[in-house]
């Protein structure tokens, strides 16, 4: 049996073959080192990039689908909500932490004296829990929206995003207090933020 012309290998099509016989003369067997100078030797060459790969592997194409839920959650909205929903969990929480570790809860101010019941105690970590979670839940969703569109508006992803945000946000909050807590709450949410944006980078 005469050793053949040429090799096929997978991807590339018909490649000379390299020296001395691919096949074995006797039991027709392909050549285990033969095979393996063509998987990781030097005569390996490179596959073809299949559209939508990342470095050579098989990666199917988006569909519209996953085009139109990629869009959605880069939508300010969607971003906005979910900075609600987690601001809430985290006010939640933090609320009922301070009041956990605050000794006055539960008591009534017109009988300090009295002992609360644990009903009492619960009822009120509770609305300090909600209380605290409606807070972080609107700035949440305040600064998360307003960095989106501040970046949609700016064309750019760096920390001046965050500080003009910050200084909305805050100053929004604070100016229902008047001008001066405005810019106050402006000021000092702005530097919170390029402080925050800061570590986070």
């Amino acid at each position: 049996m005469a050793a053949p012309s040429s090799l096929l290998t997978p991807g590339m099509g018909v490649a000379s073959s390299p020296p001395g016989p691919s096949v074995s003369p006797v039991d027709g067997t392909l050549q285990y080192s033969l095979i393996l100078e063509h998987l990781v030797g030097e005569r390996r060459r490179p596959r073809d990039v299949i559209p939508g790969g990342l470095g050579g592997m098989p990666t199917p194409l988006k569909t519209e689908e996953h085009k139109m839920m990629e869009r959605v959650m880069e939508s300010c909205g969607f971003k906005a909500v979910l900075a609600c929903v987690g601001g809430f969990v985290l006010g939640g929480a933090f609320g009922v932490f301070t009041a956990g570790i605050d000794t006055n809860v539960g008591f009534d101010p017109k009988d300090p004296n009295r002992t609360p019941t644990a009903k009492e105690v619960l009822k009120d970590m509770g609305q300090r829990g909600m209380s605290y979670a409606k807070n972080f839940a609107i700035v949440g969703a305040m600064f998360s929206c307003t960095e989106c569109l501040v970046e949609s508006y700016r064309g750019k992803s760096d920390w001046k995003n965050s500080v003009i945000s910050g200084c909305i946000t805050g100053g929004a909050i604070g100016f229902r207090a008047g001008v001066k807590a405005g810019a106050i709450g402006c000021g000092g949410f702005a530097a919170f933020s390029a402080v925050i944006d800061y570590y986070l980078r």
